[in-house]
C-alpha cells in the first residue's frame, strides 16, 4: 500500500531523521515576550458563547444529540454569589445548537466589564442552570457526590484535602433511543481522583434534570472494582469512546523522572542529581510533600551544592492519601501526612497516569479498565479516531509531549482487554522553520506549521505492561528508608530516629535516584539499545521501559518532548481521513521558545490550537495553526475578544470547535474570566490525494468543505506542481452542477480551470459539502508531486466566501521493472521503491532484479526511484545500498 504521509515520502526514515540521541539540557532561557506576528490571530470565525464564574475554568463541555450545551463550574470563587459559589455542573436551558456549521445560532455574550457580571455564568442564549453540585449527599446521605471515601467509609475530606470541588470533564451514555435518559459520567480532579455517575433526564420541554438520589448515582472510585486497580489520580478531561463509554484521563503530574529539559543521561553526566531530578524519585518518601521544603533544608545546610524544585514536586501531595484510600493504617499528621513511614499499603506510582475506560456504564457497579498499554503520562484527554485503532493523546505541564498509540485490531473488538496489542509513538518535530538554529530566524508559531513524525517507542500487550507494573505493588515507603540507607526496617525508631534515616535516604536519592522503581540507568540502557537495534531489539526486563516511563524514555532518544500544557485534542465523532484533529498547546513558551531542541520559535503566553488532518492510515504528519491566542505584552484592545490558554477542545459533528479557556488573572485583558468560544473554519477547497502506476490513470475529486451558507457558483483551477509526475488529462462537473463552462485544461496537463453557477439549488445550506469537479490524472513518472486548488466562490446569499485553498499528493510509481510481476512498490513510504518485484516485501530477490535491469528504460527513466545511496544519479552504489538495506 502507498505510504500517503507527506513527510514520510519526501524524507528518510524517521531513525535516520534522529541519529544519534539528543540530550537536551535545562540551561537554555525562553526568548522575552514580544510583539509575535500573528498574535492572535483565528483562520476562520471565533465567537464568545460563554464567560464562567470568578475563579473557575471553563471544562468539560458536552453537547446532547439535540444540540444542548452543558460544561462544568470548576472551583469558583466561594465569595461568588449563590449558586456561583460552589462547584457544579449546569446546562443552558433553552439552548440547542443547529449543527449547520455556522456560528449564527447564537449570539455572542460581551466582556464581563462589572464585578456583577464577573460573579456569575453568563451567556446571551439561556440560564446557566445547575444539575448537580460537588459534595451533594449520594447512597441514602452516606457519600458525597465527588467524593472518595476509605474502605471504612470515612471520607478524605475528613482526613485533609478539598475534594469535591474541580469537576472536568462530562460525557453522557444514553440509555434510551432518543438519548433523553441516560448517565452523565463526570471527572472530579483530585489526589486521589473521583469519576461520578448520575442518572440525568431530558423532559418534553427540552429542559434538563439530574436524579443524586438515586440508588445509581455513584462515586465510582469507592467501588471494590476501583480499588483493586488502585484507585485514579486526578482525573482530568476525557472522550466518548466510540464504543459509547466514558474514557477518563488521568493528569498525574507527579510522574516526571526528570524535571524540565534534562534528559536521564544528564544525571549519569553529573555528579548529582541537583536540578535534574524530578518529582517521581520522591513518590515513596516519607510525607512526600515535604520534599521540596526538605530540598531547600539541604542546599541550605550545605548537604548538597543547591536547591531546585523536583518537576510535578506539588502533585507529591494526596500520595498519602490515596494510601489511606487503598486501607493503609492512619497516620496522626492533620493533613493525612506523616513523617512514620506507612509500610502495610502503598500506591504503587505506575499504575496512574492512565486513561481508564469505564465498560458496563449502566451496571450496578461499572468495570474500569486502565490501558496501561497506551502510555503514563499526565494525561489530559485521549482522542480515539473512527478506525477505532488510533488514539492520540496530549500531556499536561512544561517540556511534555503529544503521543500516538495504534492497536493491531479495533480496540472494543478485543474480548479481553488485557490482549490489546499495539506501538506506543512519541513526536519528532521535523521541519527546519521551527527551529532559529536551522531556519535562521525565530519564526512566529500563528505563522509556521509543525511538522511532525512519530518514533515507535516499544509495543506490548495490556496485560504484559499490567504485569510489568504489579511488580513494583509492595514497594512502601519503608522501602525508601532500606534501599537507600543501611538501615533495617527494625532499626528505624529505635536505633535511629526516623528524621535522620529519611534525610539519609534523601541525600542518597539526590546522588544517585530511587532505585526503588525504574532506574535512570534502566532508562539510559533501553536507549543504547534502542538505538543500536531499535524498539524491538530490547532486552526483554527493559520492554516496560517506554510504558512506565514515557517521558523520560522519549526524551533520551530524541523525541520533541517540548510543547507546554498540551490540554485539549479531539475530532469529530467517526472521524474519516480527511477529519481534522484539534490539538490545544494552552502556552507557547518555555521549551517551545529557547534556542535548543527541535522547536525554538517566537513565543506566545496566550498559547495556539493546531489541526491535523488525518491521512488515510489515520496518522497526521502537519499540524497547522489555526488559533492563536494574545501575547501577554497586549493590550486589552487585542486580547479582550481573542481565545487565551485553551484548554478542552469538543469537535461538534458539524465540524465547529468549542473551545475552552484556562487562563484564570494575568495580563493582556480587562477582564479576569475565562470563556467558552466556539470556532467555526474556513471553507476548504479540497483535493484528494492519489497514487497512480506510471501511464495509467486515477481520478481525483475536488470538493468544498465546510460551507455552511451553501453555494451559489464561483470558479476555481486544480494543479499540478510536477507534470513530470502525473498529468491533467480530462475533468468533468458532477450532474448536480447546474450550469458551467466546460473544464479547460492547459497544453502540458499542469492546469484545469472550471466555472460553474448552481442554478438547481442543488448546493444548500443543509449540506455542508459537496462535490465540485472530477480531474483524472495520468502517471508521466515516478515521483511525487503537489495538486494544488485556488478558488473564488460566493454564498447563496451572494456574499464572497473566504476560501482556504488546501493541496493533495500525487504519487506516481515506477512501470514493471523486467518481464511480469507487479510495478515496484515504497514500503516505508520514504520515496525510494526498494521492492522492485511488487511481492509486498524486500528481499535478495529485489537486489538481484534491479541489477540485471539496472540499464533498463524501465529503471533509467525513474532513476529517483532507486536512487538508494541518495547522490543524484543511478549506478551500481544503488545495487550495494539496497543489498545493505535487505542486510
Amino acid at each position: 500500500m502507498v505510504d500517503m504521509n507527506r513527510r514520510g515520502l519526501m524524507r528518510a526514515s524517521v531513525a535516520a531523521a534522529l541519529g544519534a540521541s539528543v540530550a537536551g539540557v535545562a540551561s537554555a532561557e525562553e526568548v522575552p515576550e514580544s510583539d509575535t506576528p500573528g498574535a492572535p490571530s483565528v483562520q476562520g470565525d471565533l465567537k464568545r458563547l460563554s464567560t464562567t464564574a470568578f475563579g473557575a475554568e471553563v471544562t468539560g463541555p458536552f453537547v446532547f444529540e439535540d444540540g444542548s450545551l452543558l460544561y462544568s463550574l470548576q472551583h469558583p470563587d466561594q465569595s461568588n454569589p449563590g449558586k456561583f459559589g460552589r462547584a457544579a455542573v449546569g446546562y443552558f436551558s433553552g439552548f440547542q445548537f443547529e449543527f449547520d456549521g455556522r456560528n449564527d445560532d447564537f449570539p455572542e455574550v460581551g466582556v464581563p466589564d462589572t464585578e456583577e457580571k464577573q460573579r456569575k455564568v453568563r451567556s446571551e442564549v439561556g440560564d446557566y442552570e445547575i444539575l448537580f453540585q460537588g459534595r451533594e449527599p449520594i447512597q441514602n446521605g452516606s457519600e458525597s457526590l465527588g467524593v472518595c471515601q476509605t474502605p471504612d467509609g470515612t471520607s478524605l475530606n475528613e482526613i485533609g484535602g478539598g475534594f469535591g470541588t474541580s469537576p472536568d470533564c462530562n460525557q453522557f451514555v444514553p440509555t434510551n433511543a432518543e438519548g433523553t435518559e441516560g448517565y452523565l459520567f463526570t471527572n472530579w480532579e483530585g489526589y486521589p481522583g473521583c469519576i461520578t455517575r448520575v442518572p440525568i433526564s431530558q423532559d418534553d420541554s427540552g429542559e434538563w434534570s439530574a436524579d443524586t438520589g438515586s440508588d445509581e448515582a455513584l462515586n465510582l472510585p469507592n467501588t471494590e472494582a476501583f480499588r483493586d486497580i488502585g484507585g485514579t489520580r486526578v482525573n482530568c478531561y476525557g472522550d466518548l469512546s466510540p464504543w459509547e463509554t466514558m474514557i477518563s484521563s488521568e493528569e498525574d503530574y507527579g510522574h516526571p523522572a526528570v524535571s524540565l529539559k534534562h534528559t536521564p543521561s544528564d544525571l549519569l553526566e553529573a555528579d548529582g542529581g541537583e536540578g535534574i531530578l524530578g518529582a517521581r524519585h520522591f513518590w515513596n518518601r516519607p510525607n512526600p510533600t515535604e520534599a521540596t521544603d526538605a530540598i531547600n533544608a539541604y542546599a541550605d545546610d550545605g548537604d548538597i551544592a543547591e536547591s531546585w524544585y523536583p518537576q510535578g514536586g506539588w502533585a507529591l501531595g494526596g500520595i498519602e492519601l490515596l494510601a489511606y484510600y487503598l486501607g493503609a493504617e492512619r497516620s496522626d499528621g492533620e493533613d493525612g501526612s506523616s513523617t512514620d513511614p506507612i509500610g502495610d499499603v502503598y500506591p504503587n506510582p505506575y499504575r496512574y497516569g492512565y486513561h481508564v475506560d469505564i465498560r458496563d456504564p449502566a451496571a450496578d457497579e461499572p468495570t474500569p479498565i486502565k490501558y496501561w498499554v497506551m502510555g503514563r503520562a499526565a494525561w489530559e484527554a485521549p482522542d480515539i479516531q473512527g478506525d477505532r485503532r488510533t488514539v492520540y493523546g496530549c500531556s499536561d505541564g512544561d517540556s511534555k509531549g503529544i503521543y500516538k498509540f495504534v492497536a493491531d485490531e479495533p480496540i472494543d473488538e478485543y474480548d479481553d482487554t488485557d490482549d490489546v496489542a499495539g506501538t506506543l509513538f512519541a513526536p519528532k518535530i521535523t521541519n527546519d522553520a521551527a527551529s532559529v538554529e536551522d531556519a535562521g530566524e525565530r519564526n512566529s508559531p500563528a505563522q509556521t506549521p509543525l511538522d511532525v513524525e512519530w518514533i515507535p517507542l516499544g509495543s506490548a500487550t495490556n496485560g504484559e505492561v499490567a504485569s510489568w507494573i504489579a511488580e513494583y505493588d509492595d514497594v512502601t515507603q519503608i522501602e525508601y528508608i532500606t534501599e537507600h540507607t543501611e538501615y533495617s526496617e527494625d532499626e528505624l525508631g529505635t536505633d535511629v530516629a526516623i528524621g535522620e534515616a529519611i534525610k539519609e535516604a534523601d541525600l542518597e536519592v539526590i546522588e544517585n535516584g530511587n532505585q526503588n522503581y525504574v532506574t535512570v540507568e534502566e532508562i539510559v540502557e533501553w536507549a543504547s539499545q534502542y538505538e543500536e537495534n531499535g524498539p524491538d531489539g530490547v532486552d526483554e526486563e527493559l520492554r516496560r521501559v517506554p510504558f512506565v516511563e514515557t517521558r523520560a524514555a522519549a526524551k533520551e532518544i530524541g523525541a520533541s518532548i517540548e510543547f507546554n500544557k498540551a490540554e485539549g485534542v479531539d475530532s469529530v465523532d467517526d472521524s474519516e481521513p480527511g477529519d481534522f484533529v484539534y490539538f490545544g498547546i494552552s502556552e507557547f513558551n518555555d521549551a517551545l521558545a529557547d534556542d535548543e531542541g527541535d522547536v525554538q520559535m517566537d513565543r506566545v503566553d496566550g498559547g495556539v490550537v493546531y489541526r491535523a488532518e488525518l491521512e488515510p492510515d489515520y496518522n497526521v504528519s502537519t499540524l497547522e495553526p489555526v488559533i492563536t491566542g494574545p501575547d501577554f505584552t497586549d493590550t486589552p484592545e487585542d486580547a479582550d475578544d481573542a481565545l487565551r490558554n485553551i484548554d478542552n477542545v469538543y469537535t461538534m459533528r458539524d465540524g465547529r470547535v468549542l473551545c475552552c479557556e484556562d487562563g484564570f488573572g494575568g495580563p493582556a485583558r480587562s477582564y479576569p474570566n475565562d470563556g467558552l468560544y466556539v470556532f467555526q473554519p474556513h471553507v476548504r477547497l479540497d483535493v484528494s490525494s492519489v497514487a497512480v502506476g506510471q501511464g495509467n490513470a486515477v481520478e481525483a475529486e475536488v470538493v468544498a468543505r465546510n460551507v455552511p451558507e451553501g453555494l451559489a457558483g464561483g470558479e476555481f483551477t486544480v494543479s499540478v506542481a510536477d507534470p513530470e509526475v502525473v498529468g491533467i488529462t480530462s475533468a468533468s462537473y458532477p450532474d448536480e452542477v447546474g450550469l458551467s463552462e466546460p473544464p479547460t485544461i492547459s497544453g502540458d496537463g499542469e492546469t484545469a480551470s472550471f466555472r460553474f453557477a448552481d442554478i438547481d439549488d442543488a448546493m444548500e445550506p443543509a449540506d455542508t459539502d459537496f462535490t465540485l469537479a472530477t480531474v483524472t490524472l495520468t502517471g508521466r513518472g515516478a515521483g511525487v508531486t503537489d495538486i494544488d486548488t485556488e478558488g473564488a466562490l460566493d454564498d447563496d446569499d451572494g456574499e464572497p466566501v473566504e476560501v482556504e485553498a488546501r493541496s493533495g499528493l500525487a504519487i506516481t510509481g515506477p512501470a514493471n521493472i523486467g518481464s511480469g510481476g507487479n510495478p515496484p512498490t515504497d514500503p516505508d513510504g520514504d520515496g525510494y521503491y526498494e521492492d522492485v518485484n511488487g511481492n509486498g516485501r524486500v528481499d535478495y530477490a529485489d537486489v538481484e532484479l534491479l541489477f540485471r535491469n539496472l540499464e533498463s528504460d524501465s529503471v533509467t527513466s525513474n532513476a529517483r526511484a532507486f536512487d538508494f545511496n541518495q547522490n543524484d544519479r543511478l549506478d551500481f552504489d544503488d545495487v550495494v545500498s539496497l543489498y545493505a538495506e535487505v542486510n
